[in-house]
């Protein structure tokens, strides 16, 4: 059975979930979610996900949202044996714990510092740009002496954090004083499977759309 994914591509959080499929080899029908027109708001994805957000998948009777509770269920029912998802409790906290400092640290504090930027014209605030330098710190530490986010595994985690810092380095971020962090993103560009495909493009998306923005600000 194919599962629906209801996304938008130049999102984060979506590519995340085209990332873990494509480590999968699930196919996805995908359903283009136009959030600038609303669609969301319609009844009929309401009824999928009253929280109205992507992405949102649908896999026969049930429906999941947010990224990475869906990134955990798709290795969990379709990637017995994956190490994207170690069965060892320990290998899989440390999956878990880089999974929550993407979520509650490191994406937070780049939204915060960028999007009122790109949204609403916002001059940069040096106090969240500080906040943001110290998560990627935090991150390139976590590196040390490992080749990928959890260990020696290419992992939920890593496909979660190149999804943010993909969006980041989109941003005209400069990744240069953190090398271990820029080592392993280019790692994980090379490794993880059809990245330019289920992130790249995307990403390309979310820069075409920043311009827009810029343009339509310049009028």
């Amino acid at each position: 059975m194919t599962i629906d994914l209801y996304y938008t591509p130049g999102s984060a959080p979506c590519r995340l979930v085209l990332l873990v499929a494509a480590a999968l080899d699930i196919q996805l029908n995908l359903k283009l979610t136009d959030l600038s027109a609303g669609e969301q708001f319609k009844p009929d994805f309401l009824k999928i996900n009253p929280q109205h957000t992507v992405p949102t998948i649908v896999d026969g009777d049930f429906s999941l949202w947010e990224s990475r509770a869906i990134s955990r269920y798709l290795v969990n029912k379709y990637g017995a044996g994956s190490t994207l998802y170690p069965e060892d409790p320990i290998a899989r906290a440390i999956v878990d714990q880089r999974l929550d400092f993407d979520l509650g640290t490191l994406y937070p504090r780049f939204g915060n510092l960028f999007y009122p930027q790109i949204f609403a014209g916002a001059p940069v605030d040096e106090a969240l740009l500080k906040k943001l330098e110290e998560a990627l710190v935090f991150f390139n530490t976590f590196l040390e002496g490992h080749k990928y986010a959890a260990g020696s595994n290419l992992t939920l985690a890593d496909l979660s954090l190149v999804a943010t810092v993909s969006t980041i380095d989109a941003v005209g971020f400069n990744l240069t004083p953190y090398p271990n962090v820029l080592k392993w993103f280019q790692l994980v560009k090379s490794t993880a499977p059809a990245y330019e495909e289920t992130n790249g493009k995307g990403i390309e998306e979310f820069k075409n759309f920043i311009t827009r923005l810029k343009a339509k600000s310049e009028l």
